[in-house]
């Protein structure tokens, strides 16, 4: 052990101290992104050993494997990369979620793969992600895969982007390059949607900790914060939280017990708003009214519930209500339709085409569907648009769905948790599609 840790220290790394404990003010749900070897997994060993969010036996078998691949220093991406396969081949392949902490904030980060094949997971990490770190090779500036990554967080309703141009120093940390790679990259998060205040660019070496952590003074021309200074203080807040209640219904909770003979509750996941007693409710896409008598969870009843808490609503009225069912807010309903209007992107190998019969998962609820015309397809390189006659993996492309049964949808700009759905293959199980009902960017056509 003891020599292990003189060869970190020798590395310019010390062994992490155990942080104190403190009580972080809130949490930021946020994802990495980016091209091939950009640095994404080492940025984010950098991030945990920076904030001594590991353990001196993790370093230490990060130093064996990397004196294994004949490497002079600690490999960080080891801290990220979990597989057995992205240990091997030196990528990432699927998404890994890390969770750490300093005193000011909690953390819950996605690191998730650059290969063009795996941009389905990207799209899965980013999902749920308030803030996204997009990485760019200083060598190579912006790329396709950056451009591509940018578009997913861009429909994704991503609301803050930091542009970190990694691997500064092997760019003797030009400014002139970092400046042109930004004028670059907010060229592209102007066409698509970004205010010029949300989306931030800071010069960083994921390998030395340039800017990571701390403050470099190999770039004195950047006056900006560290990135770790940025995660801490940007501002979150989840716009699910402000909407009108949308709880999908999970299960319908019959104990008929001796103590419990007549007790009906519908329990599930407040996916928006907040549920209180005495509330004006609608069952869609039923179309039943009623009032919420009792918000219930398994240590009491609540005198309300936000969003992601999981509880049983119990009704003044005995409605029939069944899996699949959506109570919201009566004041606020959202739309029942079967015809969407639709922006999808394609997970699969096989094409999408006009006419093709899959399961759609909106919620709890699954049932079948059928694609109509597809109107358009992003290209991720220009930012145009075109009329495609099928979508190919990883496209992203405006389509437009009928469903079998009527769905209480809203916009997905409005609402993540009601505008978003799968399409899956029926025969498999496969998840084909992740969908956004709308249409949230707006591009010209070519």
């Amino acid at each position: 052990m003891s020599q292990v840790l003189s060869e970190v220290q020798e590395a310019g790394l010390e062994e992490p101290e155990v942080q104190e404990s403190a009580t972080p003010r809130d949490l930021l749900r946020f994802a990495t992104a980016g091209s091939v070897d950009d640095g994404k997994s080492t940025l984010v060993g950098r991030l945990l050993y920076d904030t001594k969010s590991v353990l001196a036996d993790q370093i230490e078998a990060v130093q064996r494997a990397s004196v294994d691949k004949g490497l002079a220093t600690p490999d960080l991406s080891l801290l990220v990369d979990g597989l057995r396969a992205e240990r091997e081949q030196g990528i990432t392949i699927d998404v890994a979620y890390r969770y750490f902490g300093t005193p000011r904030r909690e953390f819950v980060l996605a690191d998730t793969p650059g290969h063009v094949q795996y941009t389905r997971n990207t799209v899965t990490g980013a999902s749920t992600a308030e803030l996204a770190v997009l990485l760019v090779d200083a060598r190579y500036g912006v790329v396709e895969q950056t451009r591509r990554h940018a578009a997913v967080l861009a429909l994704l309703r991503v609301p803050r982007l930091v542009l970190a141009v990694n691997k500064i120093d092997l760019v003797d940390y030009d400014e002139a390059v970092c400046t042109a790679i930004a004028k670059d990259f907010n060229g592209v998060t102007t066409a698509l949607g970004y205010p010029a205040d949300r989306v931030v660019t800071i010069p960083v070496s994921a390998l030395v900790g340039d800017n990571v952590a701390t403050r470099s003074a190999n770039t004195p021309w950047y006056s900006g914060p560290t990135l770790l200074e940025h995660l801490e203080s940007v501002p979150v807040g989840s716009p699910d939280l402000d909407a009108p209640l949308r709880m999908p219904v999970q299960y319908v909770i019959r104990p008929r017990t001796p103590e419990y003979p007549d007790y009906r509750g519908y329990a599930g996941q407040v996916a928006a708003g907040t549920v209180r007693p005495g509330q004006q409710v609608l069952v869609l896409p039923e179309g039943l009214r009623s009032t919420v008598y009792a918000v219930d969870t398994a240590d009491g009843e609540l005198a309300e519930a936000s969003v992601g808490r999981s509880v049983t609503v119990r009704l003044t009225d005995d409605l029939d209500v069944a899996r699949g069912s959506v109570i919201v807010d009566a004041a606020a309903p959202p739309t029942v339709t079967d015809e969407l209007e639709t922006t999808v992107c394609w997970l699969s190998e096989k094409p999408l085409r006009p006419g093709a019969r899959l399961l759609l998962k909106h919620g709890t609820r699954v049932t079948q569907a059928i694609v109509g015309e597809l109107h358009d397809r992003l290209d991720t390189d220009t930012l145009t648009l075109s009329v495609p006659e099928s979508l190919q993996i990883n496209d992203i492309g405006r389509v437009s769905i009928r469903t079998a049964d009527p769905l209480p949808v809203d916009d997905y700009a409005a609402s993540r948790a009601t505008g978003a759905f799968l399409l899956i293959d029926p025969s498999t199980g496969n998840t084909l599609a992740a969908g956004l009902v709308g249409t949230p960017l707006r591009l010209s056509e070519r």
